[in-house]
């Protein structure tokens, strides 16, 4: 059972969250973020604090580039695939070490999000975020968040596009029932034959004679 953190904002995560602010008032937005008495630090603590589901948290996820990090924005249910990153990106995905994410992302763990971030650093949302009409990000720090529409998202996360590297549990599910689906045909063909079990695309007039040679 999770037990929801009280929540006490520190000094840096206050400077934190008032860097996502400034960002956001060129959108006139920064009286939207929600500084929250409980803990969001997580997909779940964020959800259970706002009240909302959990696939409607827009996780941020930090990953290793050549040239700096990419930050790849998801619903709070959706998880990285190694192929569609490479497909996406030309390499596996390699996330950021946690020593690593502030200094690269300027935003610490647990308040990482696609706002207010260094110079250079490269925002993509996925497609799994399409279930939904609004989603919630974080402000910077582990007790805040904004609810934003995605056009919106797009826009003040100045993000370069939109990607598709993540699968979501409904996904997942459906290729494990298909792989499920192509091991038991295959079986079932193997097993026919080495049972002398009458062939299906053989007429009725000729399987027997065909099993039993």
């Amino acid at each position: 059972m999770l037990r929801l953190q009280k929540k006490t904002t520190s000094g840096e995560e206050k400077m934190a969250i008032e860097k996502v602010k400034k960002w956001l008032e060129r959108w006139d937005a920064q009286d939207r973020v929600r500084e929250l008495d409980l803990s969001s630090a997580t997909v779940e603590l964020a959800a259970k604090a706002l009240g909302c589901e959990e696939q409607r948290i827009a996780k941020t996820l930090s990953f290793e580039a050549e040239d700096g990090c990419i930050l790849i924005v998801a619903a709070g249910d959706a998880k990285v695939n190694n192929g569609k990153f490479k497909a996406c990106f030309g390499k596996k995905p390699k996330m950021l070490s946690f020593d690593d994410v502030e200094k690269k992302t300027g935003h610490a763990v647990g308040g990482v999000c696609p706002f207010a971030v260094n110079e250079g650093v490269r925002v993509y949302l996925d497609e799994s975020l399409k279930r939904f009409e609004t989603v919630f990000p974080a402000c910077g720090s582990s007790n805040s968040a904004i609810e934003v529409t995605l056009p919106e998202l797009e826009e003040f996360s100045m993000a370069l596009g939109w990607v598709d590297v993540c699968r979501i549990p409904e996904e997942a599910a459906h290729d494990f029932s298909l792989r499920k689906g192509s091991r038991t045909m295959r079986w079932s063909a193997a097993m026919r034959e080495s049972l002398c079990l009458p062939r299906l695309d053989v007429p009725l007039s000729l399987r027997y004679r065909w099993v039993w040679g």
